[in-house]
């Protein structure tokens, strides 16, 4: 028996069990696992070891990005940024910095806001983007609100970046919010 089917029969709580221990598993799981691996979990053994294992899957996300075109995998970076901005209270402007070939180089957090918003400077996102020698770049930020609508603030910025991004021959290819599990792509509704 491999080891994929080994535990595919296993219930969430089980699964659970096996990472932290039954006690743990049991004080910390309440029907879904979703709050297990937010980040805003207190530190201590059980909650340690969820965060542990969402930065595993974060980056095991993260490598399958860079080995190749992650726009053939927009589902993989969707997954991708769900992990990443799981549990965040506050506004967070990340970019996904691409090569030539949309493979992945680098994530990086460059903004960090209040509850409601973030700002967002262009300039500072070209130098980003030249630091990296990125051919492309995906921008994502979170609503901790969990509403994953585009404001117009949100549509005016990806234009001004897009505009900015061009002059140095970096693509976007896309602007995705998450809002808890939901995630909006701006490129699917034809808003970039």
């Amino acid at each position: 028996m491999t080891a994929h089917t080994e535990y595919a029969h296993l219930s969430d709580l089980d699964l659970l069990g096996k990472l932290i221990g039954v006690r743990g598993s049991r004080q910390l799981y309440r029907g879904s696992l979703q709050p297990l691996f937010s980040a805003s979990l207190a530190t201590g053994s059980p909650p340690e070891k969820c965060a542990v294992a969402r930065e595993l899957v974060k980056r095991w996300l993260g490598e399958h990005l860079k080995q190749g075109n992650a726009l053939n995998s927009p589902s993989s970076v969707r997954e991708y940024l769900r992990i990443h901005f799981a549990g965040r209270e506050y506004e967070s402007f990340v970019t996904l910095f691409l090569d030539a070939q949309n493979r992945l180089i680098a994530t990086e957090e460059l903004f960090r806001g209040t509850l409601t918003q973030t700002s967002v400077y262009p300039r500072e996102v070209v130098k980003a983007a030249l630091r990296h020698n990125a051919g492309a770049v995906v921008f994502s930020h979170n609503h901790p609100s969990g509403v994953a609508e585009p404001s117009h603030a949100d549509e005016t910025l990806t234009q001004a970046l897009k505009q900015a991004l061009a002059l140095v021959d970096v693509r976007v290819l896309d602007h995705f919010i998450v809002a808890g599990a939901g995630v909006l792509s701006f490129a699917e509704r034809g808003l970039l």
